[in-house]
Formats: structure tokens, sequence, C-alpha cells
């Protein structure tokens, strides 16, 4: 499989044009600028993203980077029910600066309805052994297996892919 993380721009809309992201398995759409917007337009950004049929995962939620920045000002509980409505995954960035979304906000996702992946947001091969931290923080936030992608079958996995697609 393949994939791709794609930035979301200050209107929602993904950096990647929907011919090259249609080529993709999934996309992990993250906002990496623009951190300072009000918190109705930055909600509003990313729930815009979410609703993108391309999306599969919504990145690193919050922004925040630990001991370094605070994460930018969001409505988590409406992104949880816009990921939940559309079927996106919500991401825990298992890097030790991120372990985003914080675990705290777990049980609220699996209320709404959520569906997690665990992600390493790796920038090395080295990196890839972040991946513990994340299933720590799943386990911390009482995540079940179940509702984690990177733990499906591979047909379940496909499965969820294809109801994405069908969006589009």
């Amino acid at each position: 499989m393949k994939g791709i993380e794609a930035d979301i721009l200050a209107d929602g809309s993904l950096d990647y044009p929907n011919h090259i992201l249609e080529q993709f398995d999934f996309v992990v759409a993250s906002v990496h600028s623009r951190f300072k917007l009000p918190k109705k337009e930055q909600t509003e950004r990313i729930i815009e993203a979410i609703g993108n049929p391309r999306t599969t995962i919504i990145g690193h939620m919050t922004g925040r980077q630990l001991l370094r920045r605070p994460g930018y000002d969001l409505d988590v509980d409406k992104v949880l029910k816009a990921c939940a409505k559309h079927g996106v995954a919500v991401e825990i960035n298992a890097h030790p600066w991120r372990l985003d979304l914080d675990w705290r906000w777990h049980q609220k996702a699996l209320d709404q309805g959520c569906i997690f992946s665990i992600n390493p947001d790796a920038h090395s091969i080295r990196e890839l052994d972040h991946m513990h931290w994340g299933v720590e923080m799943a386990r911390k936030g009482g995540v079940p297996a179940k509702r984690v992608l990177n733990t499906m079958r591979l047909t379940a996995l496909l499965a969820h892919l294809a109801r994405r697609r069908q969006t589009f």
C-alpha cells in the first residue's frame, strides 16, 4: 500500500491536486502552517479537510509539540464528530515530541464512534521505532485494537478504504 501526508491549507483544501491524491491508498491530512488562526477558523479548516473524500487520517490533530509549543486553538470535540461522521481515522502520533491526539481525548473519540491510526511521524528509518510510544498512548487511552486501522486484518482495512473512496 502507498500513502502520503498532505498539508491542510488555510482554506481547508489539501496541497496536492485530486489527480495526485487519488493515486494513493490512504492520505494523512495535517496542519503544518498558520497555527495562530482563531479557534473557529482553525476548526473549520480542519473539518473541511476531513470532509475531503481523499482524506483517510487526520494527522497530529492539535499540532502540539511537547516542551516546544502548545497546540493550536481548535474545538477538538467538533473535529472528532466530523471524523466519526466521515469515517476519517484520528491519528495517534507516536513521535515523542507529539503524542497527539493526547490520550485524555481517546475516550471522547471512542464515544463519538471514531477509529484511530497509530503513526510514527518518522522522518528517518530509525524513527519508525517510535511506534511503541503510540501503542502505549492508545493503551493508556483505552483504545481497543479493533478500532485502530493498522491493527485491522487486511480485508477489513481494504474495506474501510473502499468505503472512503465511494464518496469520491
